[in-house]
């Protein structure tokens, strides 16, 4: 029997958990769906539960890090606010630190992502970086000295709430023109559904004819067959992208841009119209360096690493 450090990433849809080694990598992991907002803590707290001793089996749990969706204080303590979890101004750290009797480290899970993408993954060579984590909308985490730069509440890297189309389209969270309501899943698949029919494409016999039944998936494998219309998704998508990152790198001037979430699963299908509008958009390109902009490294279980090596650091 042997101690282990494990990570737990939970969002809307699961509960992801892993047992990551001294050197960023994964053991091995369990996954579990996410029991929703809807439902008392204490649910959403077993079913972490249920989670941290599948992966952990008979090994002794040195410690936990929790990557969580949401709002996570500057401390490290509270979940503020979580769209799709129950957590409102919730001592989450110290009720899962006394249920598991084990060191627990709280904290958001994109703030989490870029953590791990700075220790292990595509920013690990370079001080200053900026991970961008696109998936139905849009987070990300500020590397600032080698360290995480949490900001005074703790939440600085909620990059998808930027407005970048002064009246634009109305967000969720309220406001309008938000980034991520141009440059992410939603928006990818949105665009590709006011366009169906508009000319021949494969997305046509993919979703039935039925664009309320089209999803990212759907626009990725048509992408790669080499679909016009999805072809055209991913560039408007990554041409916002691009404006976007401009005003990160107006405002941080990094060494680099790591894009990681589901989106980057495309590669140079998003990056590259990225490239070319971060240039377009960026005040000065012609004298200054320009940070590479590159796919994160360690794909989904980035919130899991990066939450159970700042468990292990605590």
């Amino acid at each position: 029997m042997s101690g282990v450090w494990v990570g737990i990433d939970i969002g809307g849809t699961k509960v992801l958990a892993g047992v990551v080694d001294a050197e960023g990598r994964v053991v091995r992991t369990s996954r579990r769906a996410t029991p929703g907002r809807r439902v008392e803590a204490d649910q959403v707290e077993a079913a972490l539960t249920r989670a941290l001793h599948d992966v952990s089996g008979d090994d002794e749990v040195l410690g936990v890090g929790l990557a969580a969706a949401g709002f996570v204080d500057a401390t490290g303590e509270r979940v503020m606010f979580a769209p799709h979890l129950p957590w409102v101004d919730a001592p989450v750290r110290a009720m899962l630190e006394e249920r598991w009797q084990v060191p627990v480290a709280l904290e958001n899970d994109a703030t989490a992502a870029a953590h791990a993408e700075a220790t292990y993954g595509a920013a690990r060579d370079v001080d200053d970086a900026i991970v961008v984590t696109m998936g139905t909308g849009i987070g990300g985490g500020v590397v600032l000295g080698r360290r995480l730069h949490r900001g005074w509440n703790g939440m600085a890297g909620e990059f998808g709430h930027m407005q970048v189309v002064p009246d634009g389209a109305d967000c969720e969270c309220g406001g309008r023109g938000c980034w991520e309501q141009y440059s992410s899943g939603n928006a990818l698949v949105r665009f590709a559904r006011e366009r169906l029919g508009s000319g021949p494409s494969i997305l046509e016999d993919l979703c039935g004819g039925n664009p309320a039944a089209l999803n990212g998936p759907m626009v990725t494998q048509a992408a790669e067959e080499g679909d016009l219309l999805a072809h055209e998704a991913f560039g408007h998508v990554g041409d916002w992208l691009g404006v976007g990152l401009a005003n990160l790198v107006a405002a941080f001037d990094p060494a680099r841009l790591v894009i990681g979430g589901g989106l980057s699963a495309a590669g140079d299908r998003l990056l590259e119209p990225a490239r070319t509008a971060l240039l377009r958009s960026l005040v000065g390109a012609g004298h200054r360096r320009i940070p590479p902009l590159v796919a994160a490294q360690l794909g989904p279980e980035a919130g899991l690493v990066g939450a159970a090596d700042l468990a292990r650091h605590r």
